[in-house]
C-alpha cells in the first residue's frame, strides 16, 4: 500500500527555518511528481512547491519563491521542503502529495496520494 508520511513541523519564530520531510513507501513513487501543499484554518488547501519525477524541475508558489526549496532523493524515497525566512502567514498544516503524471503539477485535484500532514506554526 502506497503511503506518504510527513515530519519536521513545529513551532518557530518568524525568520527561522524548518525542514520538512516526506517519506514514501512503494517503489513506484519514484516515477511520480511530488508536491507540498498547505492549509491554514478556514482556508482552502493551496500549492506550495512541486518537483517532477527526476527532481530536475521544480515549481513554487509566488508566496514562497526564494524562501522555500523542494528536493527529492529517489534512492531513499524521500522529498524535502526546506523553509527559510519563515513568516507568520506560513502557518498551516503542510501536506506531501504524489501525482502519477510525473510532471509535478500545481493543481490539488491531480494528486492521487496524500500524507496526513504536519503542523507548522510561525510566531511573530
Amino acid at each position: 500500500q502506497r503511503q506518504l508520511v510527513e515530519s519536521g513541523g513545529g513551532l518557530v519564530q518568524a525568520g527561522a527555518s524548518l525542514r520538512l520531510a516526506c517519506a514514501a513507501s512503494g517503489r513506484t513513487f519514484r516515477s511520480y511528481g511530488m508536491g507540498w501543499f498547505r492549509q491554514a484554518p478556514g482556508k482552502e488547501r493551496e500549492f506550495v512547491a512541486s518537483t517532477n519525477w527526476s527532481g530536475a524541475r521544480t515549481y513554487y508558489a509566488d508566496s514562497v519563491k526564494g524562501r522555500f526549496t523542494i528536493s527529492r532523493d529517489n534512492a531513499k524515497n524521500t522529498v524535502h521542503l526546506q523553509m527559510n525566512s519563515l513568516k507568520p502567514e506560513d502557518t498551516a498544516v503542510y501536506y506531501c502529495a504524489a501525482e502519477s503524471s510525473g510532471v509535478g503539477q500545481s493543481a490539488v485535484g491531480v494528486y492521487n496520494y496524500w500524507g496526513q500532514g504536519t503542523q507548522v506554526t510561525v510566531s511573530s
